[in-house]
C-alpha cells in the first residue's frame, strides 16, 4: 500500500523540478548557484541539473546527518551499512563510490587513503550549513578528477547580521546532539563558525533479526569556521577550517556455515579529518581573481577486528595539498570567461598489523595538474550557451582532455526553460590501487573515463506557485577499474605475480547509466508546501549485462510542510527505493524500502523553539545492504534558541 501511494504521487509529478530542497516555487529563475559554472549564475541559464538544499530546510526538518537530506535528491542514492556513522556511500546517477566530488567551502573531502578515494559521508553532519548544491552529470571540465557522477558542494554560513544559535536534543537509542553556531560581520570581517557533537548507542551493524544483540554506537565531534577579511574595496582574504572526528563500532565477523551471515564483533574505528583553506581574492573591475592554497589531512584507524587478536589492526593516513588559481573576466553584460589552473599532490600510507606475519606498510604519492577555460554567452537574454575545455597531466597515467557544452533557452511566454548539456568525466586511479599489494603488475592503470549528456525542461505554472522539471540523461563509462580475481596463475596475465594476494586491480568494466528524473514543487497555499520527485534508472555493466549493485530502477521522494498559525510547523518526508541487487553478479536481491519521517516545531517565544522528529514511522527494517541492520522506529526531541 505504501509503495502504491508513493508511486502514484511520483507519477503525478511526471513533468517536473528538483524536489523540496529548492523550495522552488520561488523558482529556478530566481535561484543563483555557483557550482554549475564556478561563478554565481541564475540556475535557468546554466543548462545544468542542479538541486539546492537550503540550510533553513535542514533546520526545519531537524536533519542531523547530511546524507539523510541528500537521499531526497533526484538521481542520488545513499547506501549506509547499518546505523548512523556506519560506512555511507553516495551514488549520483548510478556512478560508483569515489566518482563524485565532495566539497565544503571549496575544500575537497575525498580521502586519498580510501580505496576509492571517496568522501566519508557517514561523518558529515549538518553544521552551520547555508546551502548544499548537488550538480548531476560528468563535470571534469571544471572539477577535474572524480567528477564522473557529479559534485556535492556544501557551503557554510558567513557574514550578515549577527546571529547566535544553539540546540540540544535527545531520544531513542540514547541519542543526543549539541550544536552551537555564530555568524555575522564586524567592520571588514565576515565570519561564521560552529561546533557540533553527537552520540548514540546505535543499533547492531549486523542485522539484529539474525540474532546479533551487540549495539554498535557512534560518536562525532565537528567544527567549522569560514572568514573573509576585506583589505580594501578590491582585495580580500579567505580563511576556512573544517574538522571532524568520528568513532563507530562495527561488525566484521562472518559465519563459516551457510548462509555465511555477518555476525557481531568488537571491531571499531576512528576517522579524523582536518581541512584548511587560505585564499586571496582580487576584484579589479571586470577581472576577478582568486588564488588559494588548500590542504587536508585524514587518518583512519581500525581496531579489534574479528580476524585477529591485535588491538590496532589497520592504520591509514592521507594527505592532499592543492594550489588553485581561478580568473573570471566579465567581457560584457552578456559574456563571461572563466579560466584557471590547479595542481594537487596526494599521498597515502597504510600500515597493517598482524599477529601471524610481519607488519606490512604501503605508501605512495601522485601529482595531477590541470588547466581549464570556459566561456558563457547569452543571446538576446534568451539563449545561453556555455563551452569549456580542460587539460590534465598526471605523473602516473599521462594526459587527459575534457569537454563541456551546455545550452539553456528561456521561453518567457511559456514561463519555461529548455536545456541540454554534454560533459566528460574522468577519475585518476586511486593511490591504493596504484601502490597497495594489489597493484597491477603487468600494465599501468588508465583513468576511468565517462561521456554523458542530458536534455530537459523546466516550467512554472499557476503564476509561479508550481515548478516542474523533466530530464533525460545518459552516461557511458570506459576503463572502469575493478578487481581481477586470481584463483590460479592462469586466470589472467598478472595472476602469476599476484596469486598470493588473490588478485589485482585492472581496467576492466564498461558501464552505462541512463534514465529520467522528474520533480514537482508546489506552494499549495501560503502555509502548505509540497514537493515530489521520481527517478527511473538503468545502470548496467555492459560486459556482463547485469545491473550495477544497489542501484534501484525506481526511486521516489515526497515532502509536505505545513506552517500553521500559532508558531506550529508540521511535516513529513517519504522516501522509496525500489528492488535491486546487493552484488554485481545479481545473485542476492534486496527488497524495496519505504521510509516515512515526521517532524514538528513549536515556537515557545520569538527566539525559542521546541522540536521533535520521528524516523521510520512504519518501522520498515528491509536491509539496504545484505546482512546489515536498518534503524527501527525512533523519536528525538529538543530545544532550539536563536539570538
Amino acid at each position: 500500500m505504501q509503495k502504491s501511494i508513493l508511486l502514484s504521487s511520483a507519477a503525478f509529478a511526471a513533468m517536473l523540478l528538483p524536489a523540496w530542497a529548492d523550495d522552488a516555487p520561488e523558482n529556478a529563475a530566481e535561484t543563483v548557484v555557483v557550482t554549475a559554472t564556478r561563478t554565481p549564475q541564475p540556475l535557468d541559464k546554466t543548462g545544468a541539473s542542479l538541486t539546492v538544499i537550503a540550510g533553513d530546510d535542514l533546520l526545519a526538518r531537524h536533519v542531523d546527518v547530511l546524507s539523510d537530506a541528500l537521499q531526497e535528491t533526484p538521481g542520488l542514492i545513499v547506501v549506509r551499512s547499518g546505523g548512523v556513522g556506519q560506512i555511507t556511500t553516495v551514488s549520483l546517477r548510478g556512478a560508483e563510490q569515489g566518482q563524485t566530488v565532495a566539497l565544503i567551502d571549496g575544500v575537497r573531502l575525498n580521502d586519498p587513503s580510501d580505496v576509492s578515494e571517496g568522501a566519508l559521508f557517514g561523518d558529515l553532519l549538518v553544521n552551520n550549513i547555508e546551502r548544499v548544491e548537488i550538480l548531476r552529470g560528468p563535470q571534469s571540465t571544471l572539477y577535474g578528477s572524480d567528477a564522473i557522477g557529479g559534485v556535492v558542494n556544501i557551503i557554510t554560513r558567513r557574514g550578515g547580521p549577527f546571529a547566535l544559535a544553539a540546540s540540544a536534543e535527545g531520544g531513542s537509542l540514547d541519542t543526543w546532539r549539541l550544536n552551537l553556531s555564530a555568524s555575522g560581520s564586524d567592520g571588514a570581517l565576515e565570519y561564521g563558525a560552529a561546533v557540533n557533537a553527537l552520540g548514540t548507542k546505535g543499533i547492531s551493524a549486523a542485522d539484529a533479526r539474525n540474532g546479533n544483540r551487540e549495539a554498535d554506537g557512534y560518536r562525532n565531534l565537528g567544527a567549522t569556521a569560514n572568514t573573509r577579511t576585506h583589505l580594501g574595496a578590491a582585495v580580500s582574504i579567505d580563511l576556512r577550517f573544517y574538522f571532524t572526528r568520528g568513532h563507530d563500532d562495527f561488525d566484521d565477523n562472518y559465519a563459516y556455515t551457510p548462509p555465511y551471515q555477518l555476525e557481531d564483533s568488537p571491531a571499531n574505528n576512528t576517522n579524523q579529518l582536518y581541512a584548511g583553506y587560505a585564499g586571496l581574492n582580487a576584484d579589479l573591475g571586470r577581472w576577478h581573481s582568486r588564488i588559494a592554497l588548500i590542504a587536508t589531512s585524514s587518518t583512519r584507524q581500525f581496531f579489534d577486528s574479528a580476524s585477529d587478536t591485535i588491538h590496532l589492526n589497520y592504520d591509514f593516513a592521507g594527505r592532499a595539498v592543492r594550489f588553485e588559481y581561478q580568473g573570471t573576466l566579465d567581457i560584457d553584460a552578456d559574456s563571461q570567461a572563466t579560466f584557471g589552473a590547479e595542481s594537487e599532490e596526494r599521498s597515502f600510507r597504510n600500515d597493517n598489523f598482524y599477529s601471524y606475519m610481519p607488519r606490512q606498510t604501503n605508501a605512495g604519492h601522485d601529482r595531477i595538474s590541470g588547466a581549464y577555460a570556459q566561456i558563457q554567452h547569452s543571446f538576446f537574454d534568451r539563449l545561453t550557451l556555455t563551452g569549456g575545455l580542460r587539460h590534465d597531466e598526471d605523473e602516473e597515467f599521462g594526459s587527459h582532455n575534457s569537454v563541456k557544452l551546455a545550452a539553456a533557452w528561456q521561453i518567457p511566454r511559456w514561463d519555461a526553460t529548455l536545456r541540454a548539456t554534454y560533459g566528460d568525466g574522468f577519475k585518476a586511479p586511486t593511490l591504493y590501487q596504484l601502490y597497495s599489494p594489489y597493484s597491477n603488475p603487468v600494465a599501468a592503470l588508465k583513468p576511468e573515463t565517462a561521456k554523458g549528456w542530458e536534455a530537459g525542461a523546466d516550467k512554472s505554472l499557476a503564476d509561479g506557485r508550481l515548478a516542474a522539471s523533466l530530464t533525460y540523461f545518459e552516461r557511458r563509462t570506459q576503463n572502469q577499474i575493478d578487481f581481477q580475481n586470481c584463483t590460479t596463475a592462469a586466470d589472467a596475465p598478472g595472476c602469476p605475480q599476484r596469486l598470493a594476494q588473490y588478485g589485482y586491480y585492472v581496467n576492466l568494466d564498461r558501464t552505462r547509466a541512463k534514465g529520467v528524473e522528474a520533480a514537482l514543487a508546489a506552494d499549495l497555499t501560503d502555509a502548505l508546501k509540497l514537493s515530489l520527485n521520481y527517478t527511473n534508472l538503468s545502470a548496467v555493466n555492459l560486459l556482463t549485462g547485469t545491473d550495477l549493485a544497489r542501484r534501484p530502477h525506481d526511486e521516489a521522494n515526497a515532502a509536505l510542510t505545513w506552517r500553521a498559525n500559532g508558531g506550529l510547523t508540521l511535516g513529513f518526508d517519504v522516501g522509496y527505493l525500489g528492488k535491486r541487487f546487493n552484488d554485481a553478479g545479481n545473485f542476492t536481491p534486496l527488497g524495496s524500502n519505504t521510509k516515512v519521517d515526521l517532524f514538528a516545531t513549536y515556537a515557545l517565544a520569538r527566539n525559542w523553539q521546541l522540536f521533535g522528529r520521528i524516523d521510520n514511522l512504519f518501522d520498515d527494517r528491509t536491509e539496504y545492504v545484505t546482512g546489515y541492520g536498518t534503524p527501527e522506529l525512533a523519536a528525538n526531541f529538543g530545544v532550539h534558541a536563536e539570538l
